[in-house]
């Protein structure tokens, strides 16, 4: 009989270098929200990759980042205590930037650690065949990684390498997930990250970091196939509420039509959509808030 191969790997590397973006493209389905802008992932996100002999966990984390408020703080800690119950780390690095100062404290902090640590150098397709190898041999010095790999994980372009140096790393172990399920979030709180991710798109300077989302509401509508969906977007000051409402409501209109459109492939029938914008002063301070908001 063929051994059943498991385990956990997290992903780490400073905000913005292209994590959820890989999760997403290895599972073939969206679990993590993706910006351009840092501070996106505030969870631990698990995506499941289940085959016949095999199961690997992604463990999709906040980045590493100095602690500035409460929420901060909380992503952090997160972020160490992960580290220190997985089979093995992929640490990311962006290709389109030069490796600066976070990048090789994360690799010292990674050095001492009993796990393997696989570098994958993201972002490749911005650059040329000859950039691209010269960053990986800088990204091969900053510490003795168990292997390195070129990805893009917006095109697709080495994951398949680096999924099967993942899977080859996987201890012998049980199924902690059963066959089909692909995350451990819950879909309520799928539902106000798909809502999250579009007010971060389409806001600007200080609201995306300020952004947070409760679902207030969800509930089947009786005898049709429609789910009712109340959410509250939380800001931090007045000055932040016109901003995400917008010119007669045009923004939150829109940031309702486009997440509507990811709700409903998620939960794959129709949605009633209704956004609130609400101000919670200096809610990234507030423990009762970020309990409520499961951060």
């Amino acid at each position: 009989m063929t051994e059943f191969r498991s385990g956990f790997v997290a992903l780490v590397g400073r905000p913005n270098v292209g994590k959820s973006t890989l999760v997403n493209r290895i599972l073939g389905r969206k679990v993590s929200i993706t910006s351009s802008k840092p501070q996106t992932t505030r969870h631990r996100i698990a995506g499941v990759l289940t085959g016949p002999s095999t199961q690997l966990v992604l463990l999709d984390i906040p980045g590493f980042q100095k602690p500035r408020d409460a929420l901060t703080s909380r992503m952090q800690r997160l972020v160490n205590e992960t580290l220190t119950e997985v089979d093995s780390v992929l640490f990311m690095l962006n290709g389109a930037e030069t490796v600066g100062g976070g990048d090789r404290f994360i690799a010292r902090a990674l050095s001492e650690a009993r796990t393997p640590v696989v570098v994958a150098v993201n972002k490749v397709d911005l650059l040329s065949p000859e950039q691209a190898q010269a960053r990986l041999e800088t990204a091969r010095s900053l510490a003795d990684f168990h292997g390195a790999h070129l990805v893009s994980a917006l095109e697709g372009a080495g994951v398949d390498g680096l999924v099967a140096e993942l899977l080859a790393l996987l201890p012998e172990g049980p199924e902690y997930f059963p066959a089909g399920v692909v995350t451990d979030q819950p879909e309520i709180r799928l539902v106000a990250e798909f809502i999250r991710e579009k007010a971060i798109a389409l806001t600007e300077q200080e609201v995306p970091h300020a952004l947070a989302v409760e679902v207030l509401e969800f509930e089947p509508r009786i005898g049709r196939e429609l789910v009712d969906i109340r959410a509250a977007i939380y800001v931090e000051r007045d000055s932040q509420k016109p901003i995400v409402l917008g010119e007669d409501g045009a923004r939150i209109k829109r940031i309702g039509s486009e997440a509507r459109r990811d709700i409903e492939r998620l939960l794959g029938t129709r949605v009633f959509l209704e956004l609130v914008v609400k101000v919670r002063r200096h809610w990234r301070e507030n423990t009762r808030m970020l309990d409520t908001l499961g951060l």
